[in-house]
């Protein structure tokens, strides 16, 4: 049984439905490949389910370990190359708030960074895609 379905919108546009929840997606192509850039490209997604991947596994090892990581935020760069068009790199800056990073240990701090690199979309993106994460802990 499928989990997802996408549906061509024209125009340059898709719609994304996940099934169990009923959540839905639209992608826009970007402006440097004909399209309007009113939504995430698809590119654009891969690179946030990178870091939310990220996230959300370290969220996991987070409860397990009990250290709270509520209010960690991220910012991605996609950087983009051509001939042929595709992702070259990923830049991903993890920034905690100042008072949990107070709190982290060294070893937890380097638990959270092992965790992040071996997320399941870090280990299924092709190797030719650069990795860039930057940790503010």
């Amino acid at each position: 049984m499928s989990q997802m379905t996408n549906l061509y919108l024209g125009e340059l546009r898709t719609e994304g439905i996940h099934l169990l929840s009923g959540n839905k997606i639209i992608t826009d192509a970007p402006l440097d490949n004909n399209g309007k850039g009113e939504a995430y490209s698809p590119t654009d997604l891969v690179c946030s389910a990178l870091s939310s991947c990220m996230v959300t596994t370290m969220g996991i090892v987070a409860a397990k370990e009990n250290i709270d990581l509520v209010g960690m935020s991220t910012e991605i760069t996609k950087i983009m190359t051509s001939n042929p068009r595709r992702i070259a790199e990923i830049i991903i800056h993890v920034t905690l708030p100042e008072k949990k990073i107070l709190a982290l240990s060294d070893h937890h701090k380097e638990l959270l960074k092992k965790t992040a690199r071996n997320c399941p979309v870090a280990l299924s993106l092709h190797p030719d895609i650069k990795q860039i994460l930057r940790f503010n802990f």
